[in-house]
């Protein structure tokens, strides 16, 4: 199944205002689709991970397709139960007393990253919510060391050593999570690793979690791997229930971020300032780190005019790069930074006192909304 990445943000791109995030539906429908398709021919499971995409306008056309949400606490568990209005699975590397009977209330499903949190919580949550536990299969490819859930002293699950199976009255469930914009290849080594480590104590399950980090939509996926590999799993663990929680994968090439050119500088080349900011409004290309990609643009020297694109704000450090364009950007142009929809708005900030980047859909009928748009009040009241 291929997704056609046609964009059509350039036909409204008069009517955007600066700076701004736009969803476009049809290519984010055609996530859907994929996801859907792995759905069928596996028999898994689902969900949306709020974490990576939470534009929560979008979901009435998301839960057509996904079978609910994956929070981190307790505030991503209501967003959840408010606007999506499907399974709510819960996961916190640690949850606090003045929050867990909120959040088991509005869980199906809860993990707990350890047997001492389980043993905490144990007599609240019977009867109430199916309880897991994420365990750590020790196996990870993220190049990234700040993403690999698997590193040395990670903190994220319990390892095989620290695994007590005397304590697992009352536990239904299995969750790992090892990937971080990974293949099926990826996948089918982290599961037999966690088979080999926590595989007999499978079959007394009603459940496992694969986690997220699977990057079901981007062009080169092997999806059909993907699908013989759940199959397979749930043929030999007696149709086990398998769940999947991308969320990257979700909003993947889906939208944009539009900013303006404010005014172009020289000092040793041209830089051109941006209304938005990489240091507020695009953080994961610095923690990851990664290069925005940017519309029409080629590397450095490639097209005839190079220009380092800076953000707004007064941290020295605030660029998205040198790129090159075949016509020397002026002050007024749009600039489109490509696939800004997922790990963007989650993780913003107001750092500066820059304005948040408005939220805007371009609908499948062509029409261009803006959805939500923020002031000086957003700033206040996050300080």
């Amino acid at each position: 199944m291929k997704i056609d990445r046609v964009s059509d943000i350039e036909s409204v791109l008069e009517k955007i205002p600066t700076p701004c995030y736009v969803l476009e539906e049809k290519l984010f429908r055609q996530n859907l689709e994929l996801l859907k398709y792995v759905k069928e021919k596996s028999g898994a499971k689902i969900l949306l991970a709020l974490k990576g995409y939470a534009f929560y306008e979008s979901f009435e056309m998301a839960r057509e397709y996904l079978d609910g949400c994956c929070s981190s606490g307790l505030y991503e568990s209501i967003l959840a139960k408010e606007e999506f209005k499907k399974e709510i699975h819960t996961y916190s590397p640690a949850f606090k007393d003045d929050e867990i009977d909120e959040i088991i209330e509005l869980s199906n499903h809860i993990t707990f990253n350890s047997f001492s949190q389980y043993l905490r919580y144990k007599e609240k949550t019977k009867g109430k919510t199916s309880v897991g536990i994420r365990v750590n299969p020790q196996l990870s490819f993220s190049s990234v060391a700040h993403y690999n859930p698997c590193a040395m002293n990670s903190r994220l699950g319990v390892t095989i050593v620290e695994f007590r199976e005397d304590l697992l009255d009352g536990v239904e469930g299995l969750h790992f999570h090892a990937l971080c914009e990974e293949n099926a290849g990826a996948l089918a080594a982290v599961l037999e690793s966690f088979e080999e480590r926590f595989g007999k104590y499978i079959p007394q399950m009603k459940w496992v979690n694969f986690g997220g980090g699977h990057h079901i939509t981007r062009e080169d996926y092997d999806v059909e791997h993907l699908i013989e590999i759940i199959k397979d799993f749930k043929r030999r663990y007696n149709d086990i229930e398998v769940y999947l929680e991308p969320g990257e994968a979700v909003g993947w090439q889906s939208g944009v971020l539009v900013a303006t050119v404010v005014d172009i500088t020289h000092n040793g080349i041209d830089i051109a300032l941006l209304d938005t900011s990489a240091e507020a409004h695009m953080p994961d290309t610095i923690i990851m780190p990664y290069r925005a990609e940017v519309r029409g643009a080629g590397k450095e020297g490639e097209k005839r005019y190079t220009v380092k694109l800076g953000g707004n704000s007064c941290l020295a450090g605030d660029f998205m790069g040198n790129y090159s364009f075949d016509k020397k950007p002026k002050i007024g142009d749009k600039i489109i930074f490509e696939d800004q929809m997922h790990y963007t708005f989650v993780k913003n900030t107001t750092f500066n006192g820059l304005r948040l980047p408005s939220l805007g859909i371009l609908r499948e009928n062509g029409e261009f909304e803006v959805v939500k748009s923020f002031d000086y009040s957003d700033y206040k009241r996050r300080i």
